[in-house]
């Protein structure tokens, strides 16, 4: 497959892209703050369970300026169940310096995407994609999977800068927002085959299991939090419990009043 040349690539692509699609609630609308809030969610999180709690947080967020104006805490208790909860603080903050800085538009253009909180080269080249059909190049776990497999099965490690520059060489750059979406199916379903390589990858970390870990406890104490007259009687003596405690205060996802922890209040 190393010798395999751009059109024959491509028509593989387009293929996949006819037989695999999947419909979903960010593609049926690009608009760019639907792409912005699915692409945060997307990270590290699968799209059977970003689905439902996409609509629900589009429903009580509908605009960017809902968003930007809502509490913290409310944005906190509608990601419940994500993980990562930074990255809902990643999005209120996003949204509110689109609200100040750019007049409540995603800006089109990558220099200033990624001036946002939480917003990466990747995720800025999938707005840009997804959302202005603009023929960007990034990576993400299934566009690195598709490449693997028709272009590094041999290869032991491949970099960021190697997967970039086969990206560039094969793109379709007349209907990029189709073609990735091509890219995220087939990479998905070679996922599932069994294909999904990444640890070829010299930038992948495998995600460490959530039993047990510190990430457990962050989430389980925002989600108590999320309800009146939270109770950690059951959990104080955790030695993940502390730790846990002082990293969600260091990262502003929650604030200490007296002995109470709480979500944050609005300014």
């Amino acid at each position: 497959m190393k010798g395999m040349n751009t059109a024959d690539f491509q028509d593989i692509i387009w293929q996949k892209a006819r037989e695999l699609y999947r419909e979903m609630p960010w593609r049926t609308s690009t608009d760019p703050y639907y792409v912005l809030v699915s692409e945060l969610m997307l990270q590290q999180t699968q799209v059977d369970r970003v689905i439902p709690k996409f609509e629900a947080f589009i429903a009580a967020f509908p605009t960017i300026q809902v968003l930007a104006a809502a509490p913290l805490s409310e944005v906190l208790t509608l990601w419940s169940g994500l993980g990562y909860n930074r990255r809902a603080k990643f999005l209120h903050s996003a949204a509110m310096r689109v609200v100040q800085d750019f007049d409540g538009s995603l800006p089109d253009n990558l220099e200033s995407l990624v001036t946002l909180p939480g917003v990466g080269p990747n995720t800025a080249g999938a707005i840009m994609a997804y959302s202005f059909n603009k023929p960007v190049h990034f990576i993400e776990t299934n566009v690195r999977t598709v490449y693997f497999y028709h272009f590094f099965q041999d290869e032991l490690s491949v970099t960021d800068t190697q997967l970039r520059e086969k990206v560039e060489q094969t793109m379709d750059e007349e209907h990029p927002r189709e073609w990735y979406w091509a890219l995220m199916d087939y990479g998905s379903w070679l996922k599932k085959q069994g294909y999904g390589a990444n640890n070829k990858s010299s930038h992948y970390k495998k995600q460490s299991p959530l039993k047990e870990s510190l990430r457990e406890m962050r989430g389980l104490i925002l989600k108590r939090l999320a309800v009146p007259d939270a109770s950690f009687d059951d959990v104080y003596d955790d030695p993940r419990f502390e730790p846990a405690r002082q990293g969600l205060l260091r990262d502003g996802l929650v604030q200490q009043s007296g002995d109470r922890i709480h979500l944050p209040h609005p300014l």
